[in-house]
């Protein structure tokens, strides 16, 4: 029998939860909160290139995802794109922004990295809440349809809107996770993972430090923004909340509880913490203090994150 790389494993277990899962729905409500799981998870896997492959900590990586889904907002209304060339506008702008702001903020270690990135964000935030005559402030602004829906329903093949938003967020799910796991076997991949484990000795081996960091950075927004897109384009509707402070905090929080160096964990800690607020609503007033709860016990005692941790349990390699 065949052995399948970890990389075909993944993409494969991936692949077959997303299949798989809607049999088990019991209303059309729960395919909604499939697709924001894969759009979580798509930001977390740029979150994982950037820390759990390369090391760097950023607290404003939803700046980047507001920008991609005010691009979609903005650029057709303005500029005559389509949503999805809108999108692509989106991650352009991003991939530009982190390429400038990053050049001077990567310089940074620890956490006056994390200081730098989290000013990024808040002025995004900001200037998304307070530029009302063309983000209509706090109020939102509305999205428009991207199309697709109805280009596949006159193909013969009629999906709700829940059902089309799961298929198509876990489809760029899919993409997103591909493009990582070939990014973590590739030289490239190999030399972050080499300046995560010590910048000094990668640079003791001829590896570009400060290019590689922009570059896990750069890849990362890119991520961001294209779940922001994919956020405003399924709701067509977006606020600066998307952008907030609270979003970012959320991304990192999802990649470290499912384990920030496993794209599959990652995606996993996002699943959890999108799920967890639904099943913890029975508790009123204590789902805030139980959801923290959570959290702490798994860094506590999973400190490699939830997956990795239960993998090498269940292999029997535990410590």
């Amino acid at each position: 029998m065949m052995k399948l790389s970890p990389k075909s494993a993944t993409l494969l277990v991936l692949a077959l939860l997303i299949a798989i899962t809607p049999f088990f729905f019991p209303s059309g409500y729960y395919y909604r909160v499939g697709a924001l799981i894969f759009v979580n998870g798509i930001a977390v896997t740029g979150i994982v290139i950037l820390t759990g492959y390369a090391g760097q900590i950023s607290l404003g990586h939803a700046g980047f995802a507001g920008i991609g889904a005010y691009a979609c907002a903005l650029a057709p209304v303005h500029l005559g794109l389509h949503p999805a060339l809108a999108a692509l506008l989106g991650a352009v702008i991003s991939a530009l922004l982190a390429y400038l702001v990053g050049r001077p903020i990567l310089r940074l270690k620890g956490y006056y990295l994390g200081v730098a990135s989290l000013g990024f964000g808040i002025l995004v935030s900001m200037v998304l809440a307070n530029e009302r005559w063309l983000t209509k402030g706090p109020d939102g602004i509305e999205v428009p349809d991207l199309g697709l829906r109805a280009l596949l329903k006159q193909a013969g093949l009629d999906l709700s809107n829940a059902e089309f938003w799961y298929a198509f967020s876990g489809l760029c799910l899919l993409i997103g996770a591909w493009l990582a796991l070939n990014l973590y076997n590739s030289p490239t991949g190999r030399a972050l993972r080499a300046l995560h484990g010590s910048e000094i000795a990668a640079r003791t081996v001829g590896v570009d430090v400060t290019r590689l960091k922009l570059q896990a950075f750069v890849i990362s927004a890119v991520y961001a923004s294209v779940s922001g897109s994919l956020l405003a384009l399924q709701n067509k509707f977006i606020t600066p909340d998307v952008a907030g402070y609270m979003h970012s905090i959320e991304m990192v929080t999802m990649a470290v509880l499912g384990g920030a160096g496993s794209v599959l964990g990652a995606i996993f800690g996002a699943g959890i913490l999108t799920l967890l607020p639904q099943v913890l609503t029975v508790f009123a007033e204590y789902e805030q203090l139980l959801l923290g709860l959570v959290m702490m016990l798994v860094m506590i005692f999973m400190r490699d994150g939830l997956l990795p941790s239960l993998m090498r349990r269940v292999r029997g390699t535990d410590e």
